[in-house]
């Protein structure tokens, strides 16, 4: 191992399990109630399926650059290296913004999940803050196989929960628990299976769409996995089938043992108590079911700011490689062969965060909400950077298969729908206020792509980067950190 290359400590279980994990969390355990109650039964599924193929043509497309191309910080290193350095750079920090923001919203949150239990009300959800955030940067400081074990086990949580949860509704369903035979006249009772018309299904295909964010966090992972080139295939295979059928098969029996009319799965309220998973464990007879489920949710927070402080860490390291940011923010420690300098940097920046929602709170919310559909201009990034590297591939008359050691199912057709499906999420949040000529609600829409523009447009400005030709682009395979 160089110097300059950081320890390739995750191996190919850590990395299937942390992009499963970060598409499971509180968005399944607690909105599914409200999505079915939207759309209707049918119209919830449907819109699942229809986010899941385009999950599974986007995941193919992440893992073929990330098996080509392994690095830390991937969005932006793609962008660099294929498509402009001022995208690279626009992709890099919007990305890191918002995962400095998630992951310590998370803490903020998993702090008031702890006083769900009255014991835990002795300390204050401050000081549950405090706590929360010393063990996150505990298992980011150190090894990173340290991250990978903890990610790897607080993922397992929610998948044996969700696990568990379909088997037991089956058995429900049929009547084999539960005392009662549910069946499937839930799916036709009043206006079901199809709720709402197109605004209600639209409304929902959009909750689907950014519920599966996270999943692009695997590609992250490649600059420190032991064999990318094995465990990349491997987990785009298996988050495509296990998130699609965690999320189909949660809301097919939550669908069948509650009717999309009770009240309870709109959950305004957002309590634990009235997360669908819950309710159905409560119709079991499993005893302290809301508190199972709140102790699942709090595993979600943590695993989920633990992967965020991972990702936002990488994204500065690799944004100091590519000159995006200051030099130092991209050594490597020699002791635990991870870039501490940049981990220090995006700890100092969680817990600042953290110190100014005491007084701010509602801000920061509002900033999350704010960026956090950027997600899909990230994504974006990723489709762009493969056809620009497929291009490139033809361009300059190389074998495909000499270049890529993993092609992506579907392409190009695939491609297409996932462009397709991401400009439908991208103009989707504005339809409502649009119809309802509410402009400054269209206005917040565009807001953050706008932003994401003007950093383009700015670092271009003042670097004056050029678009990367297509017979210039590098097609030697770089394993680096």
């Amino acid at each position: 191992m160089s110097n300059n290359e950081m320890e390739r400590g995750l191996k190919s279980r850590h990395v299937s399990m942390i992009a499963i994990g970060g598409a499971i969390g509180t968005g399944l355990f607690v909105a599914t109630g409200g999505v079915i109650s939207q759309a209707g039964p049918g119209g919830a599924l449907v819109a699942y399926l229809i986010i899941g193929v385009m999950l599974y043509f986007l995941m193919n497309s992440i893992g073929e650059l990330a098996t080509f191309y392994p690095v830390s910080g991937a969005f932006s290193a793609f962008s660099t290296r294929f498509i402009d350095p001022s995208v690279g750079f626009a992709v890099g920090w919007l990305y890191l913004l918002i995962g400095v923001l998630v992951s310590a919203v998370d803490i903020i949150v998993a702090a008031n999940v702890i006083t769900f239990w009255e014991p835990m009300q002795f300390i204050s959800p401050f000081g549950w803050s405090m706590i929360f955030f010393l063990i996150i940067v505990l298992l980011n400081v150190f090894t990173v196989t340290l991250y990978g074990e903890a990610e790897y086990w607080l993922s397992l949580i929610k998948v044996v929960t969700i696990f568990v949860f379909i088997v037991f509704g089956v058995l429900m369903i049929f009547g084999i628990l539960g005392g009662e035979t549910y069946g499937f006249k839930n799916y036709t009772v009043g206006e079901a299976p199809f709720v709402g018309g197109m605004a209600g299904f639209f409304s929902v295909l959009l909750i689907a769409g950014f519920s599966v964010g996270g999943t692009e966090v695997v590609a992250v992972t490649a600059g420190e996995s032991d064999e990318p080139e094995k465990s990349m295939p491997k987990a785009v295979k298996q988050v495509f089938w296990r998130i699609l059928i965690f999320y189909i098969g949660s809301i097919a029996v939550i669908a069948a043992i509650i009717p999309y009319t009770d009240p309870m799965l709109l959950n305004e309220s957002g309590s634990v108590n009235q997360s669908p998973f819950t309710i159905v464990f409560d119709r079991i007879g499993i005893a302290f079911a809301a508190s199972v489920i709140n102790a699942v949710i709090l595993t979600a927070l943590l695993s989920a700011s633990n992967s965020m402080l991972y990702t936002a860490s990488r994204m500065l390291f690799s944004l100091s490689n590519n000159g995006h940011a200051p030099a130092f923010l991209g050594k490597i420690s020699h002791r635990t062969r991870s870039p501490l300098s940049a981990i220090i940097t995006i700890i100092i920046a969680i817990f600042s965060i953290i110190i100014f929602s005491q007084f701010k709170e509602n801000a920061i919310f509002f900033l999350l909400e704010l960026v956090g559909s950027l997600v899909i201009a990230v994504w974006g990034s990723n489709v762009w950077a493969q056809i620009r590297l497929r291009r490139a591939i033809k361009v300059q008359g190389k074998n495909i298969d000499d270049v890529l050691p993993f092609k992506g199912k579907g392409y190009p057709f695939g491609t297409v729908i996932v462009v397709l499906a991401l400009l439908l999420l991208f103009l989707g949040g504005s339809v409502n206020s649009f119809l309802s000529l509410d402009f400054k609600g269209v206005f917040s829409h565009f807001l953050p792509f706008i932003l994401f523009a003007l950093a383009i447009f700015i670092h271009k400005a003042v670097t004056g980067s050029k678009k990367v030709k297509l017979e210039d682009i590098d097609l030697e395979r770089k394993r680096k950190a």
